[in-house]
């Protein structure tokens, strides 16, 4: 059997940095899109309507941060030195 080849220690963290700065910008994202739902002047049912769907939008990019962060939390727990 083959030995697996330990990561080079300045790429360690790579995968680490990039789900952080990826979570970074989905919550980025969805506080663009909540800030842009709030300053709409538009009115009716239909402006409601679509706010609820930017509201949802935005909610599902935060989830996924979180997702994304929590992630990048065990990979670094499980990468750290015991």
């Amino acid at each position: 059997m083959t030995a697996i080849p330990a990561a080079r220690s300045e790429h360690r963290h790579a995968p680490v940095t990039g789900l952080r700065a990826h979570s970074a910008a989905l919550r980025a994202h969805a506080d663009r899109l909540r800030a842009s739902a709030e300053a709409l002047t538009w009115q009716g049912p239909e402006a409601e309507a679509f706010r609820h769907r930017v509201e949802t939008l935005a909610a599902r990019c935060t989830a996924a941060a979180d997702g994304l962060t929590l992630s990048a939390t065990h990979l670094e727990a499980y990468e750290s030195p015991r």
